[in-house]
């Protein structure tokens, strides 16, 4: 039974595909050659700080007057970009910390988590690869899990995700994301079975939409309902299908690959941690969206179109979460 609670402190868990945060060095383990200063992009030190600042400015201004306190994010080569991210521009005010490991992704891409250390206290994290039937390893982005006690309230159990790509066609990739959503279903479900009832988000770059075979054939996740069941998962990104605007835009068409999943033991009001489904948000910054005179609109303003260096931002836009906690 809930108390009620006489005062609250809000929080906010932003994840972010920020495309391709490579630093200019080649790496011969990876296919990272066009993001460097002789590669295809000529990618060069002075364009990787500007991506860098960029990325600052966006995470600076993504719940308005307080930085996000949790940040999940994809797309980053390595430690030491992230490192440079905190250190080198405005970021560097405030006490994030990383939980960061190399994957087995081709291009070399990692997922990672950034927290303010002042009001996130982790207990601990794992990787998840993406492991076949027959024990073979995909290689593609792990799975990262990680929990914690936020604003010494209770604990909250993060999983951040970047499944599998369309590149190779979508029937031809499903198979890819079908495997991340049954390996984030077996992660969830251990996480439950050492702990009651655990408060848990899910976000990501799924490359698949809220209404895809691989978000609800195996998550089996629920539209948000206002009595929420404790032991569901409850995608709250199911009404930004509705929008004009949605994550990202493919040619013509806007698409909600960008998605905020949560377990309905997070939803209850009168627990001292919880959310509502209205507070999950794509982050729509004027500085992040132009006119897109090709397609009609508008559309995402990218470091890159092709080839073409355009020093903008990336081809995702954030989305946000703000998390109550209350005493």
């Amino acid at each position: 039974m809930g108390f009620p609670q006489n005062r609250h402190d809000d929080f906010f868990f932003l994840f972010y595909n920020v495309e391709n945060l490579f630093d200019i060095k080649d790496d011969p383990e990876t296919a990272d050659e066009e993001f460097t200063p002789g590669g295809d992009r000529h990618w060069t030190y002075n364009r990787f700080n500007k991506k860098l600042l960029n990325i600052s400015k966006v995470i600076l201004s993504a719940s308005k007057w307080t930085p996000p306190h949790l940040i999940a994010l994809c797309e980053i080569e390595n430690r030491y970009v992230l490192n440079k991210l905190l250190q080198d521009t405005p970021l560097k005010k405030y006490p994030y910390k990383i939980i960061h490991k190399e994957s087995p992704d081709q291009r070399g891409i990692d997922v990672a988590f950034l927290y303010n250390s002042d009001v996130f206290y982790p207990l601990g994290y794992r990787f998840f690869p993406l492991k076949a039937p027959d024990g073979s390893i995909k290689q593609s982005r792990e799975i990262l899990y990680a929990f914690g006690i936020l604003n010494k309230t209770d604990t909250l159990h993060i999983f951040a995700n970047h499944w599998p790509s369309r590149y190779s066609g979508l029937l031809e990739s499903q198979h890819g994301r079908n495997l991340a959503s049954q390996t984030l279903s077996a992660c969830i479900k251990w996480v439950r079975e050492k702990h009651r009832e655990p408060k848990i988000i899910v976000a990501g770059d799924f490359n698949d939409q809220p209404t895809n075979e691989s978000m609800y054939l195996f998550l089996e996740e629920n539209e948000p309902t206002a009595k929420p069941s404790n032991n569901k998962m409850y995608n709250l990104s199911l009404p930004w299908m509705k929008e004009d605007v949605k994550t990202l835009k493919h040619q013509a068409q806007w698409l909600v690959f960008d998605q905020i999943i949560v377990s309905g033991s997070l939803m209850n009001p009168s627990d001292n941690l919880h959310v509502k489904p209205e507070w999950a948000q794509i982050v729509k910054l004027p500085l992040l969206i132009e006119i897109d005179e090709k397609y009609g609109g508008v559309k995402l303003k990218r470091t890159y179109y092709g080839f073409r260096y355009q020093g903008g931002f990336s081809d995702h836009l954030p989305v946000l979460l703000k998390i109550r906690t209350s005493f």
